[in-house]
């Protein structure tokens, strides 16, 4: 299979996809979310401490999911759009203390004020959880733990929340297959093997994303770091 990558996408090419390739109207909703996504991560690093959280990461999956509907045949709305853009403002927690600090009644309920109760379940749904809310005598036993909570999460999801986290799963991968040595790798790799893999041919099927997430979980696998860990 062809060898993938995480594009570096800028604001005004992704307003330019939605546009003209995806032929989707950027209306005040649009706007508003690619307005609370720059708020909450602006300035965001990813791993290597060099690339831009919106520009490989919200626009990327954000552009993926789209593809995905187009693809699939499926009516996209601004919703899944907004839901798409805004689904990992929820994990940026200090940086939404600090911004929303006056906002006495929570950010949670800020964002559904603002998109609704939808995008707000969406986005705290897909939230990580701290590991210190689960369950075991070691930090191995907690991941597992939250690890298979989130897999129930998922399997209960609906359409949107499933391409959504299958596009944000795929990118992460590719990403950090860039870092060899890192030590996601090995989780990733992991996580592929037990649930995300066969996630992608479970009801509702997602065949495109299986042969995306193969294809990363194997270069994946091919890293040094998990050549040593297999020796």
């Amino acid at each position: 299979m062809e060898k993938l990558d995480v594009p570096r996408v800028s604001k005004n090419e992704f307003l330019a996809f939605l546009q003209n390739e995806a032929r989707v109207r950027i209306d005040d909703y649009i706007e508003g979310a690619i307005e609370m996504a720059e708020e909450v991560h602006s300035g965001l690093l990813r791993e290597d401490g060099v690339s831009p959280f919106l520009e490989t990461h919200t626009w990327p999956v954000a552009m993926d999911v789209v593809r995905h509907y187009r693809s699939a045949n499926r009516n996209i709305t601004s919703v899944e759009i907004v839901a798409a853009i805004l689904h990992d403002v929820m994990e940026d927690d200090d940086r939404i203390l600090n911004l929303h600090e006056s906002k006495s009644y929570g950010f949670e309920a800020y964002l559904a004020y603002r998109f609704g109760s939808k995008i707000r379940d969406i986005a705290t749904g897909l939230k990580i959880k701290p590991l210190e809310n689960y369950p075991g005598s070691s930090e191995i036993e907690r991941q597992l733990a939250r690890f298979q909570e989130y897999c129930d999460i998922l399997l209960d999801s609906e359409y949107d929340v499933k391409a959504i986290k299958l596009a944000d799963r795929l990118n992460n991968m590719l990403f950090i297959n860039r870092m060899p040595g890192h030590n996601k790798v090995r989780r990733y790799t992991r996580e592929a093997e037990d649930f995300y893999i066969a996630y992608t041919m479970l009801p509702p099927k997602m065949p495109e994303f299986y042969g995306k997430i193969r294809t990363a979980y194997e270069e994946l696998k091919a890293t040094p770091a998990q050549r040593m860990v297999a020796a």
